[in-house]
């Protein structure tokens, strides 16, 4: 029945997890709920997401709000130091590999800034995808439902052949609303068991 299986990248493939990371360097709560705001919930942020601003001008913005806050420090370290978050999530390559040798075909569809995108492009499982939506590329973010369709349209995907995977709610739930069977990332195990319901042995 399923022929394609889409990822998306952060918290799926690679880890992102910025309240853990501003927990682990900053330990006090009003202080991570402002630098929250600042860098990982502002505008500029999903700006990047949507290509529709550069690096160095978002991280100028966010430092310029960051003063007015008095969160100078906190907001710098974080653009000097996020990334670090982004480590390959080996577990979800394992699966990945099995369902690629198994015949399903790959795609991702992200949320992701262009300097980020071009990171993941060097690493060694990017090859493993058959094509994908970055949404730095086409100036739209999941969940709005456009994005979704570009991705179908444009690899010519049918929806009740093609799981989505996200860790997301809103994101799976906008999947499923296509007719895109939508799975909500937690952790490996459960993520395996979410494929076995769909006829998915990767075990």
């Amino acid at each position: 029945m399923y022929k394609n299986i889409i990822f998306d990248f952060g918290g799926v493939v690679v880890d992102f997890a910025p309240k853990d990371f501003l927990m682990n360097h900053f330990m006090n709560r009003l202080a991570e709920e402002e630098t929250y705001a600042l860098v990982f919930g502002s505008q500029e942020w999903q700006d990047l997401d949507r290509g529709t601003i550069s690096r160095e001008e978002a991280n100028r913005s966010m430092l310029e709000n960051a003063a007015r806050a008095n969160r100078v420090f906190e907001v710098q370290t974080c653009i000097e130091e996020w990334a670090e978050m982004l480590r390959t999530k080996k577990d979800t390559v394992q699966i990945m590999r099995k369902l690629k040798a198994a015949g399903y075909r790959l795609y991702y569809l992200t949320n992701i800034p262009t300097d980020i995108m071009d990171e993941l492009r060097q690493r060694e499982w990017f090859s493993l995808f058959d094509g994908g939506i970055a949404s730095c590329d086409v100036h739209l973010c999941k969940p709005e439902p456009e994005i979704f369709t570009t991705l179908m349209q444009t690899f010519r995907l049918a929806y009740d052949e093609t799981i989505f995977i996200d860790d997301n709610k809103a994101n799976a739930q906008a999947a499923y609303n296509l007719g895109i069977t939508g799975i909500l990332y937690k952790n490996p195990k459960s993520f395996a068991r979410a494929l076995a319901a769909c006829g998915i042995e990767v075990v």
